[in-house]
């Protein structure tokens, strides 16, 4: 019994946050077109940090990142068409890939857009 406890308490300690350190290729369809994004990663206990890159946003700094157990979350600041924005991300880790839905402000404070993304580890 004392070994079931011991064996328990170190699983726990294992599953508490996913390890998404290293660089990660996003993909993802929006209005009929696919898009890429690179995504890398660092993780320091339940703290994400890291940056993103695509062809039509630039670089971004992660912002507000966050690992619990198998579910991520973060913030990038964009420009598009020379308006920043707050883009979130949210989503969970299975293996090596990531499933991610990104909010995209709405205009004037309207209702917003979201994109699914797919991650998986680079090699």
């Amino acid at each position: 019994m004392k070994w079931l406890i011991i064996l328990a308490a170190c699983f726990a300690a294992v599953a508490s946050a996913a390890d998404i350190s290293g660089n990660w290729n996003g993909t993802a369809e929006n209005q009929g077109q696919s898009i890429q994004r690179t995504f890398t990663f660092k993780v320091d206990g339940a703290k994400l940090t890291g940056e993103t890159n695509s062809e039509m946003l630039g670089k971004s700094i992660i912002n507000d990142g966050k690992v619990d157990g198998d579910t991520i979350s973060f913030s990038i600041t964009a420009s598009l068409g020379g308006n920043e924005m707050k883009i979130t991300y949210k989503g969970k880790v299975t293996g090596d890939t990531i499933k991610l839905t990104s909010q995209f402000p709405g205009m004037d404070g309207g209702q917003g857009q979201s994109i699914e993304w797919t991650l998986k580890k680079a090699s």
